[in-house]
């Protein structure tokens, strides 16, 4: 999954998010966490690749994520 951080513009700023965790939570009312680990950069204006434990389902496209 391709995660693009707001505050972050540059690859210098990305590398230092390389290894953080990441946390998706489902909507409704059971609230179920996906957690993930920033695996590397993606391109040169700052997203990263998350790897997620299980597979993301497609309503999480566009949502917002945590990153720990």
């Amino acid at each position: 999954m391709i995660i693009v951080v707001d505050t972050v513009d540059t690859k210098d700023k990305a590398k230092a998010l390389v290894g953080k965790t990441v946390i998706w939570t489902s909507p409704g009312k059971n609230k179920k966490q996906l957690k993930g680990k920033i695996a590397a950069i993606h391109g040169g204006k700052g997203a990263v690749r998350a790897i997620f434990e299980t597979g993301m389902p497609g309503q999480s496209l566009g949502e917002v994520v945590k990153i720990e």
